[in-house]
Parts: C-alpha cells; sequence; structure tokens
C-alpha cells in the first residue's frame, strides 16, 4: 500500500518542501545562520508550517536544545497549553535552578495545579519563563520552534513576548510561523525577538504549482489543467495539492476547458481519506478532533482504549503529524480535525463532549465539553458554566469568561436567577475587558431587542456606549433612551451621567460640563450605593480637574482613593490609579509616576483588561520619554500601537504617543506620518480632547524635522483647541516651549514671548516647575533674537542644571544644546560693547546628554550643527545702517536673513548663525524677493549697494 505523506513531518531529503520557496528559505536559513530569528507568515495552506518544519530540521541540529509548540484554534482558550507544550519536557532540567517563587509559578503553570500563578504571581512566571530560556541556553544554542501563532493562548503568548524582548545576546532564536491576510503580522513580532525577520509566503505561480504537482506524481497533467488548478487553487500549495490528489484518484480526466471534477469544499477532499480508516479509528480521531488539547492520555481516559494503534494508523495516512517528542495528538492540518469534526453527526459529537467532560483535566474545559453535551436549558450546567466563566476571569482570560457566559446563558432557563440575559450581559461585559468590542456590541444589542427590566436594558447600554471608544458621537441617539430607561432609579442614572461626562468631554469639548456631569453620577452613585460607580466618577472628575488647573483636583484625587476601594476601578484605566498617575506626572513627581503605572500595568496584564493595557503602557511610555529614556519610551510605545491597532483600541492615543516617541528616539518620518494619523482618528471621532494632543504631537515632530513654520502652524491650532476646552494646566500637552521655540525660528519673538508669558502665569500658579523650566529656555532663545546673547546664555546655562535636578533628561540635553549653539556663535561673532563670551564651546556636553538618552534624531542634529561650523563672516547687527533701511517692512527674520545675504553669507551659515534649517532659509527669502519685488539674492546684494552709494 502507498502511504500518503502530505502531511507527515519532512525530512531533509524532501526537495519538494520548498518548491516555488528557494529564495525565502534562503534567506530564512542565514538569518537563523547569523543567530537571528525568523517569523514567517501568510495565510491558511500557503506552507508556513512545511518550510517551518523543513527550516527546523535543516538548522535544528546547530541547537542543543530544540522546543516546540503548535497551536490549534479549539485550545487557543486555555491559557498556559503552550508553555507546556515547550517546557513540559524540560521542566526537570530547569527547574532546580530558579528561585522558590519563579520554580512554583512555573510548575504550577504546566501542570493546572493550585492557584492561577497570573493570579498570585504574574511577574515571578514571567521571570520564570526568561530563566528557563537562560538556564538552557547557558548549557548550548537554544531554538524555540512555534507552528500557528495566531491560536496561541494568549497568557502563553504574552509570556513567551515577555522574554523574547529581554534576552538579548542569550543564544535563544525563534522559528515561529502565523496565519496571516495581507501584511497584518506586526502584531505577532511581539513574541519574537528584536532582531526577528518576518518572511512573508505567497501564492505559488502557475510554473511552481506545476513542479510541486509533478514532483508528487501527479503526472502528466495538461497544461491546461494545470493553469486550471492554479487559478481554482489561488497558488495556494495545500489546495493545489488537494486538487491534484483528486485528479490523480479520479477515473476520468477532464477535457481542455471543463471545469475540474472537485468537490465545492475542499473539506470533502479532506474527509475522503478517512474512508481508509476503521470506523474505531475515526471515532478517535473525532475525540481527538473535540478536545482543546488532545494526548493519548486524554483519549484513553474518554474511553479509547486503542488509542495509541489507531493514531498509529492516522499518522501512517498522513491524517496526523508524526511527533517524535511529546504526548500530543497533532492533527496535520487544522481542516483535518474540523472537517472531521463538522462532518460527525450531532449525536455522535454530543456523545464525544459527554466523554470529554469527565476525562479532562481543567475545569474550564470539562465545564465547556458538559455544555457541548447538553441539549436544552440546564440549570446545572448553566451554573458550572458560569463558575468557569469566573474561573477564566480570574485566571486573566476575560475572552474565555465571554465564550463561558454565551454558554451558560444558552442552558439557563428563561425563569432562572440569574437570567439568561443577565449572562450574556456578563459576558458582553467580559468581551469589553478583552478587547472584543464588536462582540459586547452584538450582545448587548441581542439584549436590548427583548430586556424589559430597567436594570439591564441599562446595562445593555453601557456596553453599547462602552463598545464605541471614543467615538461617541456615533451613540448620541443612545443617550435619551437609555436615560428613558433609567428613570429616577439613582444607580441606574449614576451610570448613565458618567458616560454623559465622557461625552461632554468627548463629543463637545467642554471640560466644566464633563466635570460637572461626573461630580453629579459620583453624587447618585453614592445615593444608590454603588461604590464601583462612585469610584469611576470621581476618578473621571479628578482627572479633569487635574488638566483643567482646578483648585480641586487634589482633594478629588484623595476622595478617588477613599476606602473602601473596588480592584476593577484601582487598575482601570480611568479608575483612582490612573487619576492619580496623572496628578503625579503633572506634578514633576517623575519616580513616583513610574512606580504607580508600572503596577498597573502588571495588574491590568494579570486581569487581562487589554484596554487598560493598551493605554498603560502609553502612559509608561509618556514617564520614560519625560525621564530621557528614549528608546525604552520608543520600545513601548510601539508595542502599545501594535496592541491598539491588534484590539482596535486607543489607536489614535497611541499613536500619538508613538508619533513622540519616534521623533525623540526613532524616525521622524515616521513620527510625522503617526501624529497626523493621530489627528485623523480623532478628527473622524469628533475627539477635540485627543485632537489637541494629535496636533502637538505633530508640531513637536515638525519642530524636530527642521519645518518651523509648519510647527507653528499645528501648535496655534491646539492653543486655539485647550482655549476652547478649557485646559488651563501647560503641563497637560507641555506644547508651549515647542511653540515659542518655532515661533523664534520663523522670525516671531514677540509672539513668542506672549505664549511664554501666558503659560508661565498658569505653570506658577500650579507649581509646574519643569514646564517653567522649560519656558526659561524658550525665553532665552527670545533672548538671543533681539541680541541680549549674555542673558540667554546665563538662562539657559540655569535652566539646562534646573532640568537635570528634576529628571526631565531628554529637555535637559535640549537645553545643552542651545547652550552650545547659542555660545558658538557668540564665540564666532562677539557683539560690540558685549563682555567677551567663551571661545567656541564643544558640542559635546550636548551630544553625551542626548547619547544617554538614546534620542537619535536630535544626536543627528548636533552632529550636523558641528560638521557646518561657525559661520566665518560676521553677524547681521554689524550690518551698515544704510543698508538696513533698504529693509524697511520686512519682519524681523526676514531682515536678519537679508541682512546676512547682504554680507555674502550662504543659506547653510545663515542657518547655522540663526539656529533654523537650510529650508527656513529658502522659504524665508522666498517672501523676501516677493516683498521686496526682486528674483534673487544678486538682487538683495544690488540693492544694499545702490542704498550704500547715495
Amino acid at each position: 500500500m502507498t502511504v500518503r505523506r502530505d502531511f507527515q513531518e519532512p525530512s531533509r531529503s524532501r526537495p519538494d518542501l520548498v518548491i516555488g520557496r528557494e529564495d525565502l528559505f534562503t534567506s530564512a536559513r542565514e538569518q537563523l545562520g547569523r543567530g537571528g530569528s525568523v517569523l514567517l507568515h501568510g495565510p491558511a495552506g500557503i506552507g508556513k508550517s512545511t518550510v517551518l518544519r523543513a527550516l527546523a530540521a535543516d538548522y535544528g541540529g546547530a541547537a542543543r536544545t530544540v522546543l516546540r509548540c503548535s497551536a490549534t484554534e479549539s485550545e487557543s482558550h486555555l491559557p498556559f497549553l503552550a508553555l507546556a507544550d515547550l517546557f513540559g519536557l524540560v521542566l526537570d532540567e530547569v527547574s532546580g535552578g530558579l528561585p522558590a517563587a519563579q520554580r512554583t509559578a512555573l510548575e504550577s503553570a504546566l501542570t493546572g495545579r493550585g492557584e492561577s500563578t497570573l493570579q498570585s504571581d504574574g511577574l515571578a512566571l514571567r521571570l520564570a519563563v526568561l530563566s528557563a530560556l537562560r538556564t538552557l541556553a547557558a548549557k548550548g544554542p537554544v531554538l524555540v520552534v512555534a507552528d500557528d501563532l495566531q491560536w496561541l493562548d494568549a497568557a502563553s503568548a504574552e509570556l513567551l513576548g515577555f522574554a523574547a524582548r529581554r534576552l538579548g545576546d542569550t543564544p535563544v532564536q525563534m522559528l515561529c510561523a502565523v496565519r496571516t491576510e495581507g501584511q497584518e503580522y506586526d502584531r505577532h513580532l511581539r513574541a519574537s525577538p528584536p532582531d526577528t525577520l518576518a518572511v512573508r509566503l505567497g501564492p505559488l505561480t502557475r510554473t511552481q504549482v506545476s513542479a510541486l504537482l509533478d514532483h508528487r506524481g501527479y503526472t502528466p497533467l495538461p497544461r491546461s489543467t494545470i493553469r486550471d488548478i492554479h487559478r481554482t487553487s489561488g497558488g495556494n500549495p495545500l489546495f493545489a495539492l488537494e486538487l491534484g490528489r483528486a485528479l490523480a484518484e479520479s477515473p476520468t480526466r477532464p477535457r481542455p476547458g471543463e471545469p475540474l471534477p472537485v468537490p465545492t469544499s475542499l473539506r470533502a477532499l479532506v474527509l475522503s481519506r478517512l474512508e481508509m480508516l476503521s470506523g474505531e479509528a475515526r471515532r478517535t480521531l473525532l475525540v481527538a478532533s473535540a478536545g482543546a488539547r488532545p494526548t493519548l492520555a486524554l483519549l484513553h481516559a474518554a474511553g479509547r482504549e486503542h488509542a495509541e494503534a489507531e493514531t498509529a494508523q492516522a499518522a501512517a495516512l498522513g491524517l496526523l503529524a508524526t511527533e517524535t517528542e511529546g504526548p500530543a495528538v497533532r492533527f496535520a492540518h487544522p481542516l483535518i480535525s474540523a472537517a472531521l469534526y463538522a462532518e460527525a453527526p450531532a449525536q455522535e459529537r454530543r456523545a464525544v463532549h459527554a466523554a470529554l467532560s469527565t476525562a479532562a483535566s481543567d475545569p474550564i474545559e470539562r465545564a465547556r465539553h458538559l455544555a457541548l453535551a447538553t441539549t436544552g436549558t440546564d440549570p446545572e450546567v448553566a451554573a458550572r458554566l458560569a463558575e468557569a466563566g469566573a474561573l477564566a476571569r480570574d485566571r486573566g482570560a476575560p475572552s474565555v469568561a465571554a465564550s463561558l457566559g454565551l454558554l451558560a446563558a444558552r442552558h439557563t432557563p428563561a425563569d432562572s436567577t440569574p437570567g439568561p440575559d443577565e449572562r450574556r450581559l456578563q459576558a458582553a461585559e467580559d468581551a469589553i475587558t478583552a478587547g472584543e468590542a464588536d462582540l459586547a456590541r452584538d450582545i448587548a444589542r441581542d439584549v436590548l431587542t427583548r430586556a424589559t427590566v430597567p436594570a439591564e436594558r441599562v446595562r445593555a447600554w453601557m456596553v453599547v456606549i462602552e463598545a464605541a471608544g471614543q467615538a461617541l458621537g456615533e451613540v448620541d441617539a443612545v443617550f435619551p433612551q437609555v436615560l428613558a430607561d433609567a428613570g429616577d432609579d439613582p444607580g441606574l442614572l449614576a451610570l448613565v451621567h458618567y458616560q454623559l461626562a465622557w461625552r461632554g468631554l468627548v463629543v463637545e469639548g467642554d471640560f466644566a460640563e464633563a466635570r460637572q456631569e461626573a461630580a453629579h453620577a459620583a453624587e447618585l452613585a453614592a445615593r444608590g450605593a454603588d461604590r464601583r460607580t462612585e469610584l469611576m466618577a470621581l476618578s473621571f472628575q479628578a482627572s479633569t480637574e487635574t488638566l483643567m488647573g482646578h483648585p480641586d483636583a487634589p482633594a478629588t484625587v484623595k476622595r478617588a482613593l477613599k476606602e473602601p476601594q473596588d480592584p476593577y476601578v484601582a487598575c482601570h484605566h480611568n479608575g483612582a490609579g490612573s487619576a492619580r498617575f496623572r496628578w503625579l506626572i503633572m506634578s514633576d513627581q517623575l519616580p513616583e509616576a513610574r512606580t504607580t503605572i508600572t503596577a498597573l500595568l502588571r495588574e491590568v496584564r494579570r486581569r487581562g483588561m487589554v484596554e487598560s493595557e493598551v493605554h498603560f503602557l502609553r502612559f509608561l511610555a509618556e514617564t520614560e520619554l519625560r525621564t530621557g529614556h528614549c528608546g525604552r519610551a520608543l520600545d513601548l510605545a510601539r508595542e502599545s500601537l501594535r496592541l491598539a491597532r491588534d484590539s482596535g483600541i486607543g489607536e489614535g492615543a497611541s499613536a500619538m504617543l508613538t508619533s513622540l516617541a519616534e521623533a525623540s528616539a526613532g524616525d521622524v518620518d515616521r513620527a510625522l506620518a503617526l501624529a497626523r494619523e493621530a489627528a485623523d482618528h480623532a478628527e473622524v471621532d469628533g475627539d477635540q480632547m485627543y485632537l489637541s494632543r494629535a496636533l502637538a504631537a505633530l508640531g513637536y515632530a515638525q519642530l524636530v524635522a527642521g519645518d518651523p513654520a509648519a510647527a507653528v502652524r499645528s501648535l496655534r491650532r491646539v492653543r486655539e483647541l485647550e482655549h476652547g476646552l478649557g485646559i488651563n494646566d501647560p503641563a497637560r500637552g507641555r506644547w508651549h516651549g515647542d511653540l515659542a521655540e518655532a515661533l523664534v525660528r520663523i522670525g516671531e519673538p514677540t509672539e513668542a514671548q506672549d505664549v511664554i508669558d501666558t503659560a508661565r502665569a498658569h505653570a506658577l500658579r500650579l507649581g509646574r516647575q519643569s514646564v517653567l523650566a522649560v519656558l526659561d529656555r524658550a525665553e532665552a532663545l527670545v533672548r538671543a533674537a533681539r541680541g541680549e546673547h549674555e542673558a540667554a546664555v546665563v538662562r539657559l546655562t540655569s535652566v539646562r542644571d534646573r532640568l537635570g535636578r528634576l529628571g526631565y533628561g531628554l529637555e535637559e540635553a535640549r537645553a545643552a544644546f542651545a547652550l552650545a549653539r547659542l555660545r558658538d556663535r557668540a564665540a564666532a561673532f562677539p557683539r560690540a560693547g558685549g563682555a567677551p563670551l567663551p571661545a567656541s564651546a564643544s558640542y559635546d556636553e550636548a551630544a553625551r546628554l542626548f547619547r544617554r538618552c538614546r534620542a537619535l534624531p536630535w544626536l543627528r542634529q548636533v552632529d550636523a550643527a558641528v560638521a557646518a561650523g561657525p559661520a566665518a563672516v560676521e553677524p547681521a547687527s554689524v550690518a551698515p545702517p544704510v543698508a538696513l533701511d533698504a529693509l524697511e517692512g520686512l519682519a524681523s527674520m526676514e531682515r536678519q536673513v537679508a541682512s546676512l545675504v547682504m554680507e555674502g553669507a550662504t543659506n547653510r551659515e545663515i542657518a547655522a548663525r540663526l539656529f533654523i534649517s537650510v529650508k527656513t532659509v529658502e522659504a524665508t527669502l522666498t517672501r523676501v524677493y516677493r516683498k521686496l519685488g526682486i528674483r534673487s539674492r544678486v538682487d538683495i546684494v544690488r540693492l544694499a549697494a545702490g542704498r550704500r552709494s547715495t
């Protein structure tokens, strides 16, 4: 009998495995040879697993230890399964070297015994995974082979990503494959080291499909048939091979131009091979297809006495992958498992689930099988599912909890307490926590079609509103309906007014209205004995007061932190802990702010609160950016953006912060693009609050890019928006210094001073010391532009030292850079009658500070300033008065540029002396030509010469 091996583990001697993949196979193998990691990605059936196994076989011999895992969709809801695959067989080897807490956490996660490790000590488990990899790597290179990352359970994926980001030079490589559509694979890079090479597998060409079919023995096939196979398969090698197999097994071949004699579904092609199995073997495979993580032990416990022989028969037919390590029973392809399960009669599927409901070891899995084995309503089954959902929630798996909640609702009798809709609403709220807003909204709207109880209707409306995120304008029509449903119940009204507070802020852009609604919501919640809503409302009120610079903000923060607390509110991104963080960071208490937000991030990760994780990653990135850890800030911001895009939550806010980080430590062009993306998000959502933040980020990126005129346009709009919003605290966006600096660069020092004076008044009232220091730095630039060089040097020296003491590393470096440029200019062009200034200063101090911050765009500006060197001509202030008379009617910056042109200075020299870019010089000269009615810089020199001759 011919053994079909299409899905079996490959061997080195099978070149067909990489037909059509030679180039990418070579590049991936070279990447592994250099010590890097590889991520293969592409659609289902495209050959990722095939190439992954070939690479593992080809390169695995170079590693001392090879750790493998391969997930399936049915097991993705169970935490730590992939972790067990990876470390189950090496636990004894690594556990002895782990600290006790880490060893306990890892053993608990791998065995499923005891309290959830994410609940008890998530940090210990994360460190245990990292330590385990380092322990193995100390004995020799380690290769982690992970297939089907898209089905990896969230807990294992997070742990793997945590370790991958921290391995550094440790000899651990990752070879992974993930199913993706289009080019969307970024989020999976979180589970890979930073040096990972992403390789996309695309469709095969017709020639490559022909070569693949020929190598498999499906010959001879007419060219027209090959063309049809290529078209029908879309170049997908798995589908092409299945079509070729069907043709090879068909007694007649199609004539040219006739359609291929294949079933409408490839599922039928997969199932046709099951006919070669015995009935008992097929039933064993059905049990395996229903199990989340089938093993021989599980099959035995489910009553399959001859599981070894029956799975061996399936493996010989290519239905199961040949596993050389580990107890898991793996289907060769998910299509086989799915097709087998779908084709089984409903009664047979229920019998399988009934067996697994007692055979499975995990209580969540047992409850799920019990539900699938039961028809109709059953209060006992519903209660078991609800308990399993609570366990999943406690384990930090809210997505699993939502699925179990929906199953519980399905089995809950209509007259039960809690009723089916109450359980559906719990599922919707779990889905919100898990970042599955679309699912939550669908559940809530379904409940609203029949719910009559006011409490259930209001709760459902709250889910609809929460699912809208920042786009509250899209659910504006909901508020009159939910107010009507709430009636005069203070507890229900509190929920509504809390959301109205958000509407006032996001849609209306009115901080005063938002604060008033939040205070009203807190009062109503207190009357209704709803402590959770009361705390959320107080936290929101505290945050708005902080941003407004309201004098009641400290007192409201204390009220929000007053006991008794609610654990959910304490760590929510709009809760009391978040309000305290905002107060700390705006009050220049950076170490305390970092400690606070780090603890909050750890807790929401433990709870699986995706939306809060997105925002807390962003908050931590903001903290690191202010302290001058720009590289770390960029990593965190990018992680936040990846998670935001993955979940569809907080994309605009994360793009805004990532723009700031990119402009400070990464790619300025990307910073500009991200800021515009964030502004577009805010415009679409009608979110004026984040629109101002996005434009502030855009203005900063434009300033770093050397386009102060554009920065002025963006930041002037920020000033208008925040004035309309009622935001008075300059520590909120910290854009005032950037606007003033940009205004100086375009020759508008008077407006710059006005910006400084206005912001300074609020900063003095609120005690914002870092803001005052940045404003003083900007004022020094104003003074320098007015010729007060000595005073500017003194002011900048003081500012640099103050910012250093406050811990604002990047702002300190910017002050040092401005000081170096000013001294360099002053040394090259001493002013008449002025005290002698130091000789041309080195930029070493500014470069050192920027390098410490990993502020690469700013460091490049230092390098450019050093390369330009001090100008070799006299400054504009010594130009003959008669020449200056010719420039009446020009703006300040325009006069300075024109005066330097009269003296023969090049554009680069002008830029260096006036602290502006060459691009700005060129733009300024264009305006000068237009105003003076001339065409070139030569005409400026002639104009000056003419005035001198008279």
